[in-house]
């Protein structure tokens, strides 16, 4: 249930929310379908700035090192991200914003791929968009301890893509 467009006076962008809606579409598919080489990433990449940054927090089975910039990063990312989940399902999400700045709370459940376990979370994600698409968003995780327990991650194996800022 996403919650109106207002907060106060403050409108969000019905396009910002739009972008944010056909990807959160797009990565739930390619996360379910097996990621790399079993989705297309083409409708997540419509969605994204080719200057697009992912800013993660490291600590936590899928974040590798903390930032993934382009769209190759954000490929790089999803691959990794669905190595480690087989199911993503969105269950409430609301918005709020300021023209292109987008606030959003996702109330998400993942089933991990290496332990079939379930983990039901929230997730608050800061996302600039940019020209129509994401431009760099930052999420922030409510539970990393039950994200990492659900997976069977007991820490980092030295994975990633780059270095964080």
């Amino acid at each position: 249930m996403a919650m109106g467009p207002l907060v106060g006076d403050r409108h969000v962008s019905g396009d910002a929310w739009a972008v944010m809606e056909k990807f959160y579409a797009a990565e739930a598919a390619y996360v379910t379908a097996g990621g790399h080489g079993r989705a297309s990433y083409e409708q997540a990449a419509a969605c994204l700035d080719p200057k697009v940054v992912l800013h993660q927090a490291p600590g936590l089975p899928f974040t590798g090192t903390g930032t993934w910039r382009g769209r190759d990063g954000m490929e790089r990312f999803l691959a990794r991200f669905s190595e480690v989940w087989e199911s993503m399902e969105f269950l409430d999400q609301q918005h709020w914003g300021d023209g292109d700045t987008v606030v959003v709370r996702n109330r998400v459940r993942f089933r991990s791929r290496a332990t079939g376990r379930e983990v039901e979370t929230l997730i608050l994600q800061l996302i600039s968009i940019r020209d129509g698409r994401m431009f760099e968003c930052r999420p922030f995780y409510w539970d990393p301890a039950a994200i990492a327990e659900a997976c069977g991650w007991t820490g980092p194996q030295g994975e990633g893509e780059e270095s964080a800022e």
